[in-house]
Parts: structure tokens; sequence; C-alpha cells
């Protein structure tokens, strides 16, 4: 997704997850990576989610129709209009920072960056990328976010265009619907299982039923490509990939979430079968020793390996069972959610670096990541242990940041294949407006505040999305298969 090294996309269809003799040891990590200039130990989160948007501040580019940030600042043509590492999420970093100080520049910020967004919304229905995460899916959560914070009705509208987008690229399958070009997949980042999320949460947020049906099609469509094996379901990254990614980002938790999701909100149970299928094969492929959960980054060739944060480990496959847990009301799977955090707990992290929790401190791959997942567990099952999971995570993650003007950065390498490409970005996955929101999360904990943003891939609490200032909805009858009256 960075512009300036070797994607996200081009690393999975190069099969390069496998390319184990280019992993960096903890010791070349350290000698790749700048010293960082020293910082205040005595700062709080909320001022180092200050710190990481000053920083970002000063690479704004004006445009003709707001403004833009690139990905790395040191490039100002790394401007990508993607969720995962452009522009869209210092959107998002700004909206929580309105709401966490009520400093209205912030949310000027964010207006200007929405406009710029929504005269994007053509160009990325052209090269037809749907995606959450790189595409119009993302987009258009990003402007319905920013229509709830300023209420501004020309957000939504171009949300709303955004949306009429995703269906027009929707294409019939035998089973149901997918995607085209760079959203023909079947995974969270880019594809189905992305996109029908996306879906699910416009119908709830926006007021959709048409996106909700759209979103049952692709959840059809992916019951169908599944591929049985071991007395469970797994999915491939897209037809004729060969390399499989079990985890959330890119592979069968995902999946299995979304299926999850899409059970809650129409109580297909056809779908409800489907997710204990993926968390089956889940469960078989685990490496439990000890009662912790993980599974491998990828097969074939890839066994060994495992991803400790978000993308493609426990820290987002806990996802899943988080989601079950919601929907079955069953102990077994908060059970699974501790060993997943058991497992992050037992590796080290984030002081321990390792093959797959490298030199990076991001909401994908790295700290920020894991700490999500930590605060998650405290708002939701309170753990001393948990707690101090995040104070560790926010300790390290300021460590080693660097000063620079009145601003943070975070130099780090954003691919585990090439360690050697160390950079300061600015994006939500990668980058710094990924650990500022973090950092905001974290001063929202201790103050014992709710943030005012809720991702479309993040597990129910509940509550049925609303839009800002409606009264929340109980989904406690869940438990008996009743479709959410939202």
């Amino acid at each position: 997704m960075c512009r300036h090294t070797i994607s996200r996309r081009e690393l999975l269809g190069a099969g390069l997850g496998a390319a184990a003799g280019l992993i960096a040891g903890p010791s070349l990590l350290s000698a790749l990576t700048p010293g960082a200039t020293p910082v205040a130990k005595s700062v709080n989160d909320l001022d180092v989610a200050l710190k990481a948007a000053r920083w970002i501040r000063r690479s704004r580019i004006e445009t003709k129709n707001g403004v833009t940030w690139p990905a790395d600042p040191l490039k100002p043509d790394s401007v990508g209009y993607d969720l995962y590492n452009g522009m869209p999420g210092v959107i998002l970093l700004h909206l929580e920072l309105f709401d966490a100080t009520g400093d209205r520049s912030w949310l000027d910020d964010a207006r200007l960056g929405a406009n710029e967004l929504t005269a994007q919304l053509p160009a990325l229905q052209s090269a037809e990328a749907s995606g959450l995460y790189d595409g119009l899916a993302g987009a258009a959560f990003v402007l319905e976010e920013t229509h709830r914070a300023t209420g501004e009705g020309r957000y939504r509208d171009a949300a709303r265009r955004a949306i009429e987008m995703i269906h027009q690229l929707a294409k019939k399958t035998a089973s149901g619907a997918e995607w085209s070009g760079p959203s023909a997949t079947n995974d969270v980042i880019s594809g189905s299982a992305g996109i029908g999320l996306f879906l699910l949460w416009a119908d709830q947020t926006v007021g959709d039923p048409p996106s909700r049906a759209l979103a049952l099609a692709a959840g059809r469509h992916l019951v169908e490509v599944g591929v049985p094996q071991k007395a469970g379901t797994k999915w491939a990254l897209a037809s004729g990939v060969t390399t499989l990614y079990p985890n959330f980002s890119h592979g069968t938790a995902g999946v299995g979430f979304f299926l999850a999701k899409l059970f809650e909100a129409t109580s297909d149970t056809s779908m409800y079968a489907a997710t204990l299928s993926a968390a089956r094969y889940l469960e078989a492929v685990a490496a439990t020793d000890g009662g912790k959960f993980k599974v491998f980054h990828h097969e074939p060739g890839g066994e060994e390996l495992y991803y400790l944060s978000w993308c493609h480990g426990p820290a987002g496959t806990a996802r899943l069972f988080a989601q079950l847990a919601q929907i079955a009301r069953r102990d077994k799977w908060n059970g699974l959610v501790e060993q997943c955090a058991g497992a992050a707990i037992a590796a080290g992290v984030p002081e321990t670096q390792s093959a797959g929790y490298w030199n990076n401190i991001s909401q994908c791959c790295g700290n920020a990541g894991v700490g999500e997942f930590f605060i998650s567990l405290q708002r939701t099952m309170p753990n001393a242990a948990y707690a101090d999971m995040v104070q560790r995570v926010s300790a390290n993650t300021l460590a080693r940041a660097t000063a620079d003007g009145d601003g943070l950065k975070w130099i780090q390498a954003e691919n585990r294949v090439s360690p050697q490409a160390v950079v300061a970005q600015t994006g939500f996955m990668q980058g710094a407006a990924g650990v500022g929101t973090y950092f905001l999360h974290a001063d929202a904990l201790a103050k014992g505040r709710q943030p005012s943003i809720r991702w479309p891939d993040a597990p129910s609490t509940g509550q049925c999305a609303t839009p800002a200032g409606q009264a929340t909805l109980d989904m406690s009858h869940l438990a008996g298969g009743k479709r959410p009256v939202c």
C-alpha cells in the first residue's frame, strides 16, 4: 500500500510470504533503525496523539478541492486515497482528535480532507477499487464519519455516491455476488469480506437495506468458494492464488468474521454454519501449546512463521472468536479470545522482536495493532495482565518515537521481507495516524470514555451502530437467532 516500497498486494501475489531468507533478526533491525531522539516519558497518551497529528499536519498539501497528506512526507507524490496507508486514515485521526479535545482546527482539517476525498471518488470507481482498506468502501466510511462529526449533509451525500458506486461495480456470480478489478478477492483488505462488512455498517449507520442484501449475496458467494479441510472450511485470498493466509486480513479468520456479522444482521443460518466451519478449521491448525492460540502465517512454506499483530496474528484472529461470543453466547469463544491474548503475551511483545514481529509499530503488523487488541480486551473482560499490556505497548511505542519539531514520528520497516526499507509514514495502518489513534484510544480507556468512531470490521459489543445523537439499540435478543431491529 505504501507508494515507495513493494506493496502488500505485490508481496501476496508474488508469494513473498515464504521468503524466509529475507527475515530480519533483532540485531539487524537495530542496525537499520535510526536512533530516536529521546522523548520525555512523562508525556501522556493524549499529548502523544497530538504530537503525531502535528507531525502529519506539516506535510499537508493544499489542492483545488481541499487538502491531502502524502504517505511519506519526503515524497509529496506518495499521496494515496486508500484507507490502508493513504489520506483517509488521517481524516479519521483528525475526527477523533476533535472529539477528544474540542479543538475545531482538527475538524476543519478533516473537513478539507473529506472535500478532497470526495473529488477522488470517480477515480476510485474507474480503478474498480471497491475495498474497505483500498477503495470506495473505506472512502465512504470516512465520508460518513465526517458527516456524523460535522452534521453537513454533503458528506453523507458523498458517502451515498460511493455506496452506489460499490453496488455498480458488483457482479453476479452463480451463488451471489463479488467485485471486479483489484477487489476480485475474498479478503477483508480488498475484497468481498471487507466490502461486505462495510455494506452491513452502511445499512446500520446510513439506513440502506439494499446494501444488506448485497452483503448477503457476497456472503453466499464466499460460502460457495470456501475449501473444505480438516472438518472445517478455509478460504484463499482469491481464485488462482495458491498461497493461503489463514488469519484476519487475507484469509479464513476475516472471511469467517464477516459471515458471523452477516448472520447477526440477517439471521441466515447458512452464514452461521459457515462461520462455525471457519472456526473449526482454525482450531484444527492452531498452535495451542500451554493454552495459547496462534495460527501460522501462510501455507505452503510458512507453517512455522507466526505473526502477532492484527493482519496475520492473534490480535486479528481473535475478532472472529469475539464475534462468535456475541452471537452464540458460549464461554468457549471468549476462552479462545483469552488464549489469543495469551499467545501475544507469551511471545514477549512488544519488547521482543522475532521473525513475525519486527521493527514495526503500526496498526497492521506491530505495536498499535497489539495495543488496540488489549484495549478492547480491557473494555470487555478487564484483567490486570491486559491493562499491563496496554501500558507496555504505550511505553515501548513512545520510546521508539523520534521527535521532529513539535511533533513525533515513527521510523519503521513496513514489510517483513524488506527490513532495510525504513521510513516515517503518515497513514493509518502503516504510520502516525494509526499510532496516534492508538494513543487516543488508550487515553479514552484511562478516562472511561468511548472512542467516537467504530470501524466496520470491529466485533459487535451488544449494541447496533446508530447515527450520532440517537439512542443505541439492545441486541441481547440475538441469542435467540433473531435479526437485530437496526
